[in-house]
């Protein structure tokens, strides 16, 4: 029996690379760190602007690594435990992640603000052109 998928209609052509990265998102589950993602206003006839905010208390700015690779951004987070500290009660683990955003094709990464344990990485997508191209029709005899 094969299974039904959203981009299985014969007039999406070319869009098995965004199917498998769909999947892979499906698959990951790992809610750590928390984020919020929002849209900021477009100012002075700039293109529209999004705001990813990662929450990571106790990262230093050394403990970071924010990525683009391909069509994503990559925010890796690595902390080293301390051990000349010695604990009574150990609740905050150092412990590291890993958390990946598909951008759309355009999106670009404009900066990223480490301010108060949150972490700020800005995104733009300037107006695409609107391109018409007339194709030639060869005939053959």
């Amino acid at each position: 029996m094969s299974r039904m998928t959203p981009f299985s209609s014969p007039l999406l052509l070319g869009f098995d690379a965004m199917e498998k990265t769909l999947e892979r998102l499906a698959k990951s589950g790992d809610s750590y760190p928390p984020y919020n993602i929002e849209r900021l206003g477009a100012a002075d006839g700039k293109a529209e602007r999004l705001r990813i905010t990662l929450a990571v208390a106790g990262f230093a700015e050394s403990d970071l690594d924010v990525t683009t690779e391909e069509n994503q951004l990559i925010v890796r987070g690595r902390q080293t435990d301390d051990t000349e500290r010695e604990f009574l009660h150990r609740g905050i683990a150092a412990r590291q992640f890993q958390r990946c955003f598909v951008l759309a094709d355009g999106m670009r990464v404009i900066g990223a603000e480490l301010k108060n344990g949150l972490l700020s990485v800005d995104l733009d997508r300037p107006e695409a052109e609107r391109l018409v191209r007339k194709i030639n029709i060869s005939v053959k005899d």
